[in-house]
């Protein structure tokens, strides 16, 4: 019998592709910004379990068409976020935050990084077109504002960036719903409207927090241009924007309501806080963490009380 002798060589080539794989790994994951794509899967998911819900439909017959709704729209959003990793590299390259991306480091050319991003995105778009064309719609419109309204056009040149991609936010449990019905109901589209409005003082949270690093790439970010305290004037404004919208969502039960409604006091009483902060980066990190778990809470409990155990 023969006995394969293991050299230190051998152990060496083993343990550079061992790095190499999860060097590649970590870059993919930067470079589709993993953390914003599962942030914005669970509305999609959320859209398409709420459709099941209204409609009164069963999820086990139509788990084939949530397959193709959950992963064709985390391709086409994740299509567009490597776009945008594309596209920015300029403005990467001078942020402290961003300077760990493949597409600065060198480790990806950008040539590749296009392809990937538009072969991500075809792909995503043709299996959301085994659903219905109104999800392919929703998904093209906030591809397109993601990458071409916001990235491209205003992103570096006027404040209203924020606004408009928000719209790209939105669409995300309209894409899950629609996937399935219509997305008509009065569910879908508030739902769509508390992601638009949640966005502005969710990213105006992170440009007063990363102030320097906006400012030193010169994006037209509201703090920037027009000043912290007014930010955080408009952040209060938009906060308040929230407080009427669980009142139309009372199909989904007095608990959702409820549970809603407090969390949109609490988030305006820690916004309005920040108007007679001294410690304006301290609050901002504050407002940041409570705007990423607030929009993960709403969602998450507009699934836990349409479910059959809890609803």
């Amino acid at each position: 019998m023969s006995r394969q002798i293991v050299t230190s060589s051998d152990i060496n080539h083993y343990a550079s592709e061992k790095e190499n794989q999860t060097s590649m790994a970590a870059d993919l994951k930067l470079l589709f910004k993993f953390p914003v794509l599962i942030a914005n899967a669970v509305p999609v998911f959320a859209g398409f379990w709420l459709a099941i819900y209204f409609t009164e439909a069963s999820f086990a017959a139509n788990f084939d068409l949530f397959l193709l709704t959950i992963i064709g729209s985390t391709l086409v959003m994740g299509g567009a976020l490597v776009l945008n990793n594309w596209y920015d590299v300029d403005i990467d390259t001078v942020m402290d935050r961003t300077k760990s991306r493949p597409t600065v480091t060198g480790d990806m050319q950008l040539r590749t990084v296009f392809w990937i991003g538009m072969a991500t995105s075809i792909l995503g778009l043709g299996m959301l077109a085994f659903t219905t064309l109104e999800a392919v719609i929703y998904a093209l419109i906030g591809w397109f504002t993601y990458v071409v309204l916001y990235t491209m056009w205003s992103k570096r040149r006027y404040t209203l960036n924020t606004v408009i991609g928000s719209v790209s936010g939105a669409v995300t449990p309209l894409i899950g719903w629609a996937a399935l019905e219509p997305a008509s109901h009065i569910v879908p589209i508030v739902l769509a409207l508390v992601i638009f409005i949640w966005q502005m003082p969710h990213t105006f949270a992170i440009a007063i927090r990363k102030y320097d690093d906006y400012k030193t790439a010169d994006v037209a970010m509201l703090p920037i241009v027009h000043g912290i305290e007014m930010t955080k004037r408009q952040m209060v404004i938009y906060i308040a924007c929230l407080l009427p919208l669980p009142l139309f969502l009372f199909s989904l039960g007095t608990a959702f309501v409820v549970i809603a409604t407090l969390l949109n006091i609490g988030y305006l009483a820690l916004a309005l806080s920040g108007l007679f902060s001294s410690d304006t980066r301290k609050w901002a990190d504050k407002m940041f963490m409570v705007s990423v778990n607030y929009l993960m809470v709403i969602f998450i409990v507009a699934i836990i009380v349409t479910t059959p155990l809890f609803g």
